[in-house]
C-alpha cells in the first residue's frame, strides 16, 4: 500500500468542496480519512491554503485546534479515549494506562503491531454510558479491561481477514 498521497489527489478531494471557509472543515476530514496514514500532510496544508484562499499559517491552525485532525501518521486504526470529567470519574485514566499496557505504545502512542495508536479525545457525548471510546468511527461504551480486549481482538481478527 502507498503512504502517501499525490499533489494530484489532494486536489481533487480539495475540489469536492466549494473554494469557501465553511468548507475547510468537511475538506480536512476528507484530505485525512483519503491518507493512508490518517493525517493531513505539510504538501496537503499547503494546497489547502492555496485552493480556500488561506494562509497556510491559518490552515494549519485550523488542523492543529481541532483533536480530531493529526500533522503527525497514525495507524489503521485510531482509539479516541474520552477524558471529560464524567468518563474520568468512570475510569478512563485507568483504561488508558490499560490500553497503553495492552497495546505496547511507543512514545507516539502506536502499537507495537503499528495496527493502533491511542489518542486522548474531548466529550464524546456519550456521558450516560461512560467510560467512552472511539476506533475510528464507531463508539463504544460502558467500557471494562474485558469489554476493551474483546473490542481490540475483533479489529485484530477483522484486519488480518482481509
Amino acid at each position: 500500500m502507498q503512504n502517501k498521497q499525490t499533489e494530484e489527489q489532494v486536489l481533487e478531494i480539495l475540489k469536492q468542496f466549494k473554494p469557501e471557509k465553511s468548507e475547510i472543515l468537511k475538506a480536512l476530514h476528507a484530505l485525512q480519512n483519503a491518507h493512508p496514514l490518517h493525517y493531513i500532510t505539510e504538501e496537503a496544508i499547503t494546497q489547502t491554503a492555496r485552493y480556500f484562499k488561506l494562509t497556510t499559517g491559518q490552515v494549519y491552525g485550523v488542523v492543529t485546534y481541532y483533536s480530531m485532525f493529526s500533522v503527525k501518521p497514525r495507524s489503521p486504526f485510531i482509539i479516541r479515549l474520552c477524558k471529560s470529567p464524567v468518563c474520568y470519574m468512570k475510569g478512563s485514566l485507568n483504561l488508558w494506562n490499560y490500553l497503553s499496557q495492552k497495546l505496547l505504545l511507543n512514545e507516539n502512542n502506536i502499537s507495537s503491531d503499528d495496527l493502533f495508536t491511542l489518542e486522548p479525545s474531548e466529550c464524546l457525548g456519550h456521558c450516560e454510558q461512560a467510560p467512552a471510546m472511539m476506533i475510528n468511527e464507531q463508539v463504544f461504551t460502558n467500557l471494562s479491561p474485558k469489554k476493551i480486549d474483546q473490542i481490540i481482538d475483533d479489529f485484530k481478527r477483522k484486519y488480518h481477514e482481509k
